[in-house]
């Protein structure tokens, strides 16, 4: 996936049967279903592929326990039927994660342990596993750093878990290995209609060149997620507000915290929500808060009493106490929830399911959605704007369709460190012996290595220090305080590879020092 080729791709087409706005999941998605049907498929990300929400979940394949608590019996098997089937498709980055819920109470262990068993019913063939009571000695034995004072029982059950840009990225390597075109740092700044107020086309200009581009294109598909509205700007003459973002913070520990295999599931928080401790990349990910924000903002910051929530909360549960000198890494996520039809309602009553809008304009909207359904929303996409824009009825194929890395009958190294490259590790060690510079390691603490960066460069498309340290190699998540110290190694080598000066290896380095700041706890961001 190298972007001169995309672009000559760009060049050579005129005319596109999709043209797809925004490389998150549910974009990412839509461009492998489409390509895969036989479409020529355009997609064009501003940023980079899972700049915003994408890149920043819990990192989680889950029907959703709380769906279930809920009684969205249709949400919940929907997204454990895509749980296994994702699992089949990309089982090089989705694995097998045994959850505990730990029970202060003598009812809970009966409550969760029934409901559970619920759960795997629903998942049917696709279950990863089924759920049991655990006892008061068995739940310690399992978590050792788990509160005892109190604790009735336990009840462990399995859902899935994965690397969330990692597969950002092979989706946009299996939609080119499909025929389509996809370009990072792309950005639409306009919508082209005809004489008759239809959407034809989009203006896009590449944020690397400055260069603008007129792109023709029967069904034009809107996936910006939380920036959802700023294209439906362009769009309408009336504006509405189609989602309100909602903000899910994550703290990222080491594993002393949580030492073992198991995840943490905490399923009543003091305001309601759901807690996750979850094993991640050897480190702990604990989250996530739900907070109302007025704006989308590309680098969302958390607040300060999200940050004092998370902690409470976990020290309430573990008996080692996490401190703010802890924290590893904070990140911040928008949910793009579809904005309540009624006043007043709380987002933890607004649809976690997608909503597709089709505008008067022929637009066509995807709003809300999580990455376990991102491929059941692709195919629900494609299908509307074939009825809509009354396109060849193609069927979708992406049910049992590979994803680019996915080993087949091969189960995946997860203790080695290049496991998220799938088939390409292979290559990526091949690299390394050919150039043996690149073996160097880019921090003394982790095993990362100047090949995985050439290789992004190479053939993952990443441009900038960001696109590097945040979402092909996720350092910035796993501590933020490495990924600043490594970042002038990072800007040399993209440099070297991208033909870039001095000057723009001192701009790229302080741009992402101000990036990564935000990704540490005030007292101790870097000067």
């Amino acid at each position: 996936m190298n972007r001169i080729e995309q672009l000559q791709k760009l060049k050579q087409n005129q005319a596109w049967d999709f043209i797809i706005i925004g490389g998150g999941a549910n974009g990412l998605g839509a461009a492998v279903d489409a390509s895969s049907r036989g479409f020529k498929t355009i997609l064009l990300e501003a940023v980079d592929f899972a700049k915003g929400t994408s890149s920043r979940s819990t990192k989680l394949v889950h029907g959703g326990v709380r769906y279930l608590e809920q009684g969205n019996l249709t949400l919940v098997k929907e997204a454990l039927k895509e749980r296994g089937l994702m699992e089949k498709n990309a089982g090089h980055l989705v694995k097998n994660e045994s959850f505990i819920i730990p029970n202060y109470n003598w009812w809970g262990g009966y409550f969760y342990t029934i409901g559970l068993k619920f759960y795997d019913l629903l998942a049917g063939k696709l279950s990863l596993g089924s759920s049991k009571y655990l006892s008061k000695k068995k739940t310690m034995e399992l978590i050792p750093s788990i509160e005892p004072n109190g604790l009735q029982s336990g009840v462990l059950y399995h859902d899935g878990q994965f690397d969330d840009s990692r597969l950002a990225i092979n989706l946009a390597q299996t939609a080119t290995e499909m025929g389509a075109c996809v370009l990072n740092h792309f950005k639409v700044v306009q919508l082209l209609k005809d004489d008759k107020n239809q959407v034809t086309g989009v203006i896009a200009a590449d944020q690397e060149s400055g260069d603008e581009y007129t792109v023709q294109g029967k069904a034009i598909i809107n996936a910006t997620g939380v920036f959802t509205n700023a294209i439906m700007k362009m769009n309408d003459t009336v504006y509405k507000k189609y989602i309100v973002p909602s903000q899910g913070i994550h703290l990222v520990f080491n594993k002393s915290f949580l030492p073992g295999d198991y995840a943490l599931m905490i399923p009543k928080t003091s305001d309601g929500r759901v807690l996750f401790a979850v094993p991640w990349h050897d480190k702990i990910v604990v989250g996530t808060t739900d907070t109302l924000v007025k704006k989308s903002d590309i680098e969302p910051i958390a607040l300060e009493e999200e940050i004092e929530f998370v902690l409470e909360t976990a020290r309430r549960y573990l008996t080692k106490n996490p401190t703010r000198a802890d924290v590893l890494s904070v990140f911040a996520g928008l949910r793009p929830l579809a904005a309540p039809d009624k006043k007043g309602q709380s987002t933890k009553e607004v649809s976690r399911s997608h909503k597709i809008i089709v505008s008067e304009t022929g637009l066509i909207t995807i709003t809300g959605g999580k990455w376990t359904t991102y491929r059941k929303i692709a195919e629900d996409i494609i299908d509307k704007a074939i009825k809509v824009h009354e396109l060849k009825p193609n069927k979708c194929v992406t049910e049992h369709l590979t994803i680019h890395g996915n080993k087949k009958n091969n189960a995946a190294d997860f203790e080695n460190h290049l496991f998220i490259y799938g088939t390409d590790s292979k290559a990526i060690l091949e690299l390394q012996e050919s150039e043996p510079e690149l073996k160097e390691k880019l921090h003394p603490d982790y095993n990362y290595t100047l090949a995985e960066v050439a290789w992004a460069i190479r053939q993952e498309m990443a441009t900038t220090v960001d696109d590097i340290l945040a979402r092909r190699v996720r350092l910035l998540f796993l501590d933020a305080r490495a990924a600043i110290s490594c970042s002038t190694k990072v800007a040399y080598l993209l440099a070297k590879e991208l033909g870039h000066d001095e000057n723009w290896i001192q701009n790229q380095v302080v741009e992402f020092k101000i990036l990564a700041n935000g990704f540490l706890l005030k007292e101790f961001r870097v000067q």
